[in-house]
């Protein structure tokens, strides 16, 4: 009897350690299911280089830091309108010379300190305008040929001002659009330090990713809470966000996603609440729209552009007197029938077709088609057909030839053979083609898909490359490509000059179109008549058509899921066309159904 007493009294022990831990599990899950119930996860594309706005040289890097910066004003995405943000007012004075903002009450950073116009002044005088930090934020203020810089001062304690040599069309957006830095953190990096040979200013190396979350000072609606690299960046509400109330979502995850199939699993699995379309992935999920609770939307053609570029740089590494790119090479890149060539021999129609399923379509300028500045094939902008035969034509007449292998020679009888890249994930189908397209005109291309990140290395600092495919977002503002587009800017890309305290490199030439095309730009920004503008403006479009230093292929129809428990989604082409940031323009109006 005892036995069987003890046999009973063990198993009921057992049955309530097992009822207690299955309580546990139950509880847990109701827990997770909570905090699960509140949180928005989205892929990213990429992984980030920094959290230092600006040195930010990738699309990447910037729209993780985007929702933790807030600027004077906004543009609203639907409307086009321009919206107050930290500052609650502004006007011109001075027949359009002198831009005045007059700030919020009341404002403070993440960390609880105010934020005011001694802020704005620094972030503008100490930060942007200084010529010891690279950043391309820089140019795209400059104003007039003299290419001077406003000139910053603060009035009161609420208003700022900004004096221009001359009236500057885009000053508005690009003055009161750009994200407002804590003096009170960033101050004391602007101190050369002792220890460096270079004497870098202690700022480059400021708020890298390295940096802990926590000494990240926001003024959006989101503060970095964690940063996983190649995993995921975790976002939390910043308690003193000048909107109150607001954001409306506890956690915001950016989930990187490098593999655009891989990201698709994730969306179709529900571990992602927004996913960005691509031409074969259309059918696919629309059939399931209902049934898995999600819609697409469709916000018309992307503000992004796809290209590809070659290196015209003709200049030599100052410290080791090599060429940035092989001579041979060189003299082909800068012939620009043999740019003409390529671009007559890139079958867009098939990239729409069997990349794009259709939902694309060609793009011919560098101005978005959504911009009113663009301007379309119809009223006479330069386009390039599917033509190899003429690609051949022009390539004998500049005097190339073909072998018996029907290879492509030059008139040395140097096979024409190099590298192209591109960055690992999406753009890879898109790089097959090309090359595909090249080789049937008797090109040799060594096609390279690598990390993005190995692609802007190469691009800011060694110089050494020789085709690539990138793309870039674009926007309704013309000006704001005026960093790529100034032969001394640092965006320059297609043969970038030294920037900051980079020696000048030997042998770097600048062609007569390239100071036109940069011309051109200043004209634009110059003129208040907006009829006049877009003259200027159609003039430059034709220009880089005729000379194409980038060689545009197609942009996709914006297209964007979004899961029906996301309230407030009004996904938008002009928001931003990489990866799923048109849809999170109005982030902090965004809620989750329960």
């Amino acid at each position: 009897m005892q036995k069987r007493t003890k046999v009973k009294q063990w198993k009921a022990v057992v049955l309530l350690l097992l009822i207690g831990m299955c309580s546990l599990l139950l509880w847990g899950c109701s827990v997770k299911s909570e905090v699960l119930k509140n949180r928005l996860v989205v892929p990213l594309e990429s992984d980030i280089k920094t959290f230092n706005p600006v040195l930010v040289q990738d699309a990447y890097s910037g729209i993780a830091i985007g929702y933790t910066l807030t600027s004077l004003i906004t543009e609203n995405a639907i409307t086009k309108e321009l919206e107050p943000e930290l500052a609650e007012k502004w006007e011109f004075q001075q027949d359009g010379k002198q831009l005045i903002f007059t700030m919020r009450p009341d404002l403070k950073w993440s960390d609880g300190r105010p934020l005011t116009v001694d802020d704005v002044l620094f972030t503008y005088q100490d930060i942007i305008f200084n010529e010891k930090i690279p950043t391309g934020s820089r140019d795209v203020l400059r104003v007039g040929k003299s290419q001077t810089l406003p000139k910053v001062e603060k009035l009161d304690d609420r208003r700022i001002s900004f004096l221009l040599s001359e009236p500057f069309a885009p000053a508005l957006r690009t003055l009161g659009g750009s994200g407002v830095l804590p003096k009170h953190i960033l101050e004391p990096t602007l101190k050369t330090d002792p220890k460096d040979p270079d004497k870098k200013l202690k700022f480059l190396e400021t708020w890298t990713l390295t940096t802990p979350v926590n000494q990240l000072v926001s003024s959006g609606p989101y503060v970095i809470q964690e940063y996983r690299p190649s995993e995921r960046i975790i976002y939390k509400p910043n308690p003193y966000y000048w909107k109150k109330g607001t954001p409306y979502i506890d956690q915001f995850v950016m989930q990187i996603v490098e593999s655009p199939d891989t990201a698709l699993l994730r969306f179709r699995s529900g571990d992602l609440d927004m996913y960005r379309l691509r031409g074969e992935d259309y059918q696919l999920l629309k059939r399931f729209e209902q049934r898995d609770r999600y819609k697409i939307y469709n916000a018309g053609p992307s503000t992004g552009q796809a290209f590809i570029m070659f290196n015209l740089n003709k200049g030599r590494d100052p410290k080791t007197n090599e060429p940035f790119v092989d001579p041979i090479k060189s003299k082909w890149f800068n012939d620009v029938n043999f740019r003409r060539a390529v671009a007559y021999s890139l079958n867009r129609e098939a990239m729409i077709t069997n990349l794009s399923r259709g939902l694309a379509q060609t793009q011919d300028s560098p101005i978005s088609v959504p911009s009113p500045y663009f301007l379309p094939p119809e009223k006479g902008l330069k386009v390039y057909d599917y033509q190899p035969d003429k690609s051949k034509e022009i390539l004998l007449q500049a005097g190339y030839k073909y072998n018996s292998e029907q290879q492509l020679q030059d008139a040395q009888g140097n096979l024409v053979r190099f590298t192209l890249l591109a960055p690992a994930g999406g753009r890879v189908a898109l790089g097959a083609q090309i090359k595909s397209d090249l080789e049937k005109i008797g090109m040799k291309i060594d096609f390279n898909p690598v990390d993005f990140r190995i692609i802007s290395d190469k691009l800011d600092n060694s110089k050494q490359w020789d085709a690539t495919i990138l793309g870039f977002t674009g926007g309704a503002e013309p000006n704001s490509a005026i960093n790529l587009w100034a032969t001394d800017g640092d965006s320059h890309l297609f043969n970038k000059g030294p920037v900051g305290e980079e020696k000048p490199f030997p042998g770097r030439e600048v062609a007569d179109w390239e100071k036109k095309i940069h011309d051109l730009m200043i004209q634009g920004a110059q003129e208040l008549d907006e009829t006049k503008r877009k003259a200027i403006y159609a003039e430059y479009q034709q220009l880089v058509q005729e000379q194409l230093p980038l060689i545009h292929l197609t942009v996709p129809l914006y297209l964007v899921a979004v899961r029906d428990r996301v309230e407030n989604a009004q996904p938008s082409a002009l928001a931003g066309s990489t990866g799923v940031t048109g849809a999170l323009w109005n982030l902090e109006q965004l809620k989750l159904k329960s």
